[in-house]
């Protein structure tokens, strides 16, 4: 359903670190930056970029957003937790455990980047 999905950063270092640290346990095919110094991690058709704002702003974290990674067991999801965090990342929410959406069971794990972005490294049970 999606191509891609690109997050603001005030430090592209900063991001590359904590990026990095993730998409190696995500399995990313390819890391880069682009001409225009985008970050970016591709898997399969999926793309994920990292951007300085073309607008000169601050970047800033979605109030309500989360962006969603599956992940394919519960260990990956505690992996990707730990990375993130050694990479720079801030455990958020509850620990790494289960959450149930209706009647199913869902692996969870939250982190916000270094610029507030809210992550989620998931593992469905069903």
């Amino acid at each position: 359903m999606f191509s891609h999905v690109m997050l603001g950063s005030d430090d592209i270092a900063v991001s590359k670190q904590f990026y990095d640290a993730l998409f190696e346990v995500i399995g990313a095919d390819h890391q880069g930056t682009d001409e225009k110094g985008r970050l970016y991690y591709v898997k399969g058709q999926q793309i994920f970029l990292v951007t300085l704002p073309i607008n000169g702003e601050a970047a800033s974290g979605a109030n309500g957003g989360t962006i969603g990674w599956a992940l394919p067991n519960e260990e990956a999801v505690n992996q990707w937790h730990r990375a993130g965090i050694k990479g720079g990342g801030t455990a958020i929410e509850s620990p790494p455990g289960i959450r149930k959406l209706g009647d199913r069971e869902l692996y969870l794990a939250y982190l916000r980047d270094p610029f507030g972005n809210k992550l989620c490294g998931l593992y469905s049970k069903a």
